[in-house]
């Protein structure tokens, strides 16, 4: 994952569309075939691709990360303790406000994950990712900004094979707008 968004930083601003295209064709591939895949072994083979809506450069940010005092939030799919999760500042998007998180666990590392309008309906009931920088989902950013967007937003592992445990988009993060970028449900 880690290279495919690093094709992405190198020519998303040449070919923002043709690099978004390079992506999903990547992650459909490592989806496919990885032994890690979130989807379930015996369903591999069949598997034709995740489902997207299509690009729309009207929600691709560059957003100020403006700092908040730090907060602690827990949540995972499995239930028990969570993930913690420590608030490291928000971003002011024309789609709404989102907090921005470290992960505590695996590494460490910028984490934004969301639900919109969308979630339950259109895409997974718990959200999506647009942000995890400790697996390389970075799309970049200098000088206390961050690039978010949604084009590549994505469900994350638990979406396709409940074993995976994974964290939660909090309350916070919850937009009241749908977001009709990136996967959704096939």
């Amino acid at each position: 994952m880690a290279a495919l968004y690093a094709d992405v930083r190198a020519t998303v601003a040449r070919e923002p569309e043709a690099a978004l295209a390079r992506f999903r064709d990547g992650r459909d591939r490592l989806f496919r075939e990885h032994p890690d895949s979130p989807i379930p072994a015996h369903r591999r083979a069949g598997f034709e691709g995740l489902d997207h809506w299509r690009y729309d450069p009207a929600l691709r940010f560059e957003a100020v990360v403006e700092q908040r005092p730090d907060m602690e939030h827990r949540a995972t799919s499995l239930g028990g303790e969570g993930f913690p999760l420590r608030r490291i500042g928000v971003v002011e998007l024309p789609v709404g406000t989102l907090e921005v998180y470290w992960v505590d666990v695996y590494g460490g590392g910028i984490f934004l994950p969301f639900r919109d309008a969308t979630s339950g309906e259109e895409t997974y009931a718990a959200g999506r990712y647009v942000l995890d920088s400790v697996k390389g989902a970075d799309l970049g950013g200098s000088e206390g900004r961050l690039v978010i967007d949604f084009n590549y937003a994505y469900h994350p592992s638990c979406a396709y094979d409940p074993r995976w445990s994974c964290p939660l988009a909090p309350p916070a993060n919850r937009l009241a707008v749908p977001i009709r970028a990136g996967e959704r449900l096939g």
